[in-house]
């Protein structure tokens, strides 16, 4: 019988590995370090590392970062776009918008597609759906010859008004598949059958230009799996929270481009279910980023809109995530102003922080927990060895010697000043949204959150912080705990007063059935299909709109206008029950239930921790240099309580208790640690 769950996610130093056996309810974790030229070596390494036999694995979950890195750098293969005449410059435009408002040098970033390959066809359907101008065919196959002679295989056809029609963008797509028969190509209207033209058509060109890249990656992946003797599907963790086969990335592989991001946010969620916190923040520090997350009242907030470059959106479902440039290799550096500053560049995995001793000359806030005793001398099990004679040379010559400060000094305002932002950025997805952070627990997990997240919590007002029992493959263990999931969306624009009910009914019902038949061809079987309505609707003349839940039946739509109302007001702190309310967009999300791990708690006992395995100088800023124990996780059972300071060395993460504060081990093995004052 095969019983084993394995979960791979890909970081930007460290490839994480999470293995959970059916049998004896067991996990374990390995790490290996990431190999940026080919993702999939540092996936099979980490297989050989845990030492995983792959006849006996049920599911094999991935969450991967090779939409985001190819979008990041785009390396892309050579693309072209097929578009109605005098709509070749939609891409340029774009819709104004700026990154920075007041700088009028700073432009948007160039297309993915050059203007040289974009190419127009003459054809229109209006905004009904009825055919203004047929397609000329003609014209259409003299331009697949062209875009064949040019050697391009990659092509997204985004007709203005196909949203509304698709008939010209499917045609035109059957003739370039005639012309070019090795052709990938993508159309607007299946990919986000939407009105505004822009995202659409940018949508569009991103999942063409990462089909190719993104499908070979998964395919190779998914051959050396079944070749190794894994007989189950490949599952690809998408922005949305769920999961999709390779048949399905192949067609929509643009999903992909936040897969990594979502897998901590989901384990963020789980984790707070089980500790009894509806609302929680999840800080996910890894070596080159921080992810992001918020739970509010037990659900994690979807965005419908999002960038991994601005100005390029991306229009599917995502979990909203914020990543700012601070991780454990993010560079501590001294700007012209003679300011401190941490981040957002990054030493990355290659040549890394400098106690890693593999070429990084420049001080790290790891090299800064190194200095300050937060860190020890090895990392992942001993996979990587630190130097503390370089990380002080580091600090040394770029920061504590330019600022005239000891060393010990300037690395605690290193990791003071990276605390600082990712408290900021705590804000912006808390009280900027209009919660009070000291309503939450804070989870810190990732390779460096533990490091980090009782500092960030007391700047916050956070009261207690939460470290899961592998904070560094956090992420990983995320890609165990979600369900196949797809996204359908259809226009329908109108005063929700007039509204034909039938209509809506019968577009949902068509959007059910195409979901069901996807389901099914994932091996999906009815009984485990779960299908959601939801409708956007927006106060008449606004342009954006708000997405909540409906039902079927008579008085459905009654009943979703007063939820939008309700939903309005909790969102912007304000309604208006006169105004009259438009329908825009019908959605319906397909899940499809798929086995998952059964987590089982330890019977606490109150204890001590014992005799730690070792002492050593840490320094805690104001407290200065305390003679702090260093206890080894596996060694704390539940029930465990104690008061810091502490240092608490695991595989794949360190965990900072800080002096004056209470932790304890629950009964799902987190460490919890509770930030009031305890003398």
């Amino acid at each position: 019988m095969s019983n084993i769950r394995v979960a791979v996610d890909v970081g930007g130093t460290f490839t994480d590995v999470c293995i959970f056996d059916d049998a004896t309810q067991q996990m374990r974790v390995t790490k290996v370090p990431s190999t940026p030229s080919d993702p999939m070596i540092a996936v099979m390494n980490g297989v050989e590392r845990g030492e995983i036999d792959l006849n006996e694995v049920a599911q094999f979950s991935h969450g991967t970062t090779v939409a985001t890195n190819a979008l990041i750098t785009r390396n892309f293969p050579a693309a072209a776009l097929v578009t109605t005449r005098g709509f070749r410059d939609v891409l340029e435009i774009r819709d104004g918008t700026k990154d920075d408002l007041w700088d009028a040098y700073n432009d948007v970033s160039e297309p993915y597609i050059r203007r040289r390959d974009r190419f127009e066809v003459t054809e229109r359907i209006d905004y009904a759906g009825n055919t203004v101008t047929p397609l000329d065919e003609a014209e259409a196959r003299k331009l697949a010859d062209l875009i064949k002679r040019r050697g391009v295989k990659t092509i997204a056809v985004c007709f203005l008004n196909s949203y509304a029609n698709a008939a010209h963008e499917t045609r035109m797509r059957e003739i370039l598949e005639e012309v070019i028969p090795d052709a990938t190509v993508s159309t607007s209207a299946e990919v986000l059958p939407e009105i505004f033209e822009y995202p659409r058509f940018n949508t569009a060109v991103s999942n063409a230009v990462l089909a190719p890249l993104v499908s070979g990656y998964v395919n190779r992946l998914s051959d050396q799996l079944r070749d190794g003797g894994y007989q189950g599907d490949l599952l690809l963790l998408h922005s949305g929270g769920g999961s999709m086969t390779p048949r399905l990335v192949e067609k929509f592989p643009v999903r992909l481009a936040a897969s990594g991001i979502a897998a901590g946010a989901i384990s963020a969620r789980h984790i707070a279910q089980q500790c009894g916190y509806d609302n929680a923040v999840s800080l996910d520090m890894g070596g080159t980023s921080t992810d992001i997350s918020l739970v509010a009242n037990g659900e994690l907030r979807v965005t419908q809109s999002w960038e991994v470059e601005f100005g390029h959106p991306i229009i599917f479902p995502s979990i909203e995530v914020l990543t700012i440039g601070a991780g454990g290799g993010s560079l501590a550096h001294i700007d012209i102003a003679g300011s401190l500053r941490n981040g957002p560049q990054s030493a990355g995995a290659d040549p890394g922080p400098a106690c890693y001793d593999t070429g990084g000359v420049q001080p790290t806030n790891t090299d800064a927990n190194v200095v300050l005793g937060r860190l020890g001398t090895s990392l992942a099990g001993g996979v990587k060895q630190l130097d503390k004679t370089r990380a002080e040379d580091a600090i040394n010559s770029v920061i504590a010697g330019p600022l005239g400060m000891e060393t010990a000094e300037a690395a605690q305002a290193i990791i003071s000043v990276a605390n600082a932002n990712m408290a900021d950025a705590v804000r912006l997805v808390s009280i900027r949204r209009g919660y009070d952070p000291r309503d939450f627990a804070l989870l810190a997990f990732g390779g460096a959150g533990a490091l980090h997240g009782a500092d960030v919590a007391r700047e916050l007002g956070i009261p207690s912080v939460v470290v899961p029992p592998n904070p560094g493959v956090t992420s990983a263990m995320g890609c165990l705990l979600v369900d196949i999931q797809h996204d359908f969306a259809q226009m329908y624009t109108g005063l929700a007063s007039n509204a034909d009910e039938e209509a809506i009914e019968q577009v949902f019902v068509e959007l059910e059935t195409e979901a069901s038949a996807r389901l099914r061809h994932e091996g999906v079987a009815d009984s485990d299909g779960i299908l959601q309505r939801k409708i956007s609707m927006r106060y008449r003349g606004q342009w954006r709109s708000l997405q909540v839940s409906i039902g079927s039946g008579p008085g459905a739509l009654e009943d979703a206008v007063q939820t939008f109302h309700e939903q309005y007001e909790r969102e912007f702190a304000f309604r208006q029950d006169d105004a009259p309310v438009e329908v825009y967009q019908l959605h319906l999300s397909a899940v499809g239930k798929i086995p998952k791990p059964s987590f089982k708690p330890s019977v606490p006992v109150p204890q001590a921790p014992g005799v730690p395995d070792s002492r050593r100088p840490v320094y805690f800023g104001a407290d200065g240099w305390l003679d702090t124990p260093v206890y080894d996780r596996d060694s704390l059972a539940a029930g465990t309580a104690f008061v810091g300071p502490a240092i608490i060395n695991q595989l794949d993460s360190t965990t900072v208790v800080p002096p004056h504060t209470r932790a304890e081990i629950d009964e799902w093995l987190n460490i919890r640690i509770h930030l009031e004052e305890v003398n």
